[in-house]
This record gives structure tokens, C-alpha cells and sequence, in this order.
């Protein structure tokens, strides 16, 4: 079972930046897909973020342009970039494998407020 622990988050302010970090254990993270998903409050889970098996990065409209994903396979982690944040953005960012997920994280908040 693999094992996945996010951390980053934090409060910020709006236009502002944070960098999420989801460490995985197990060999099988270098040939998974991978990506980022958040709940805010009341709402349902949604994509943010992810790989395909062949290494594309794509994103949600809702953060396209201000958000970047990147792994490092060699350490097992898939981070997010986050630029101008907007107050929406609020919300706990889980990692996990796109498509099929794996047994959810902790999580990470994300507060967007002045």
C-alpha cells in the first residue's frame, strides 16, 4: 500500500505564491500518474493537477497559467506551484494517483485571505 504525506500549505495572502511537496513511499510512485486534487469546504473533491503515464502535465482551467506540477522521481515526490492565489483556492490539496486513487492523505490547507 503506498503511502503519501503532503505538506506546504499555509495562509497567504491573495496574488501570492506557496510550493506543496507530497512525499510517496513504494517503487511503483516512478511509473504512476500522479496529481493534485483539493476539497474546499462543502464541496466535492476536484482535480487540480496531474501527469499522464507519459509524463504530460496538465491542469484544470481554474488554475491553468498560475499553477505548475513537477515530480522528482529519484525522491518520490510531486510538488505544486502555486502563483497568484485567489481566496477560491482555498481548500485542503491531497496528492494522489490520477484515475485510480490509492487510500487518501492527510492532506494539506491552503488559506487564501488578507
Amino acid at each position: 500500500q503506498v503511502q503519501l504525506a503532503e505538506s506546504g500549505g499555509g495562509l497567504v495572502q491573495p496574488g501570492g505564491s506557496l510550493r506543496l511537496s507530497c512525499a510517496a513511499s513504494g517503487s511503483i510512485f516512478r511509473i504512476t500518474a500522479m496529481g493534485w486534487y483539493r476539497q474546499a469546504p462543502g464541496k466535492p473533491r476536484e482535480f487540480v493537477a496531474g501527469f499522464t503515464t507519459g509524463g504530460n502535465a496538465y491542469y484544470s482551467n481554474s488554475v491553468k497559467g498560475r499553477f505548475t506540477i513537477s515530480r522528482d522521481n529519484a525522491r518520490n515526490t510531486v510538488s505544486l506551484q502555486m502563483n497568484s492565489l485567489k481566496p477560491e483556492d482555498t481548500a485542503v490539496y491531497y496528492c494522489n494517483r490520477v484515475g485510480l486513487p490509492w487510500s487518501w492523505g492527510q492532506g494539506t490547507q491552503v488559506t487564501v485571505s488578507s
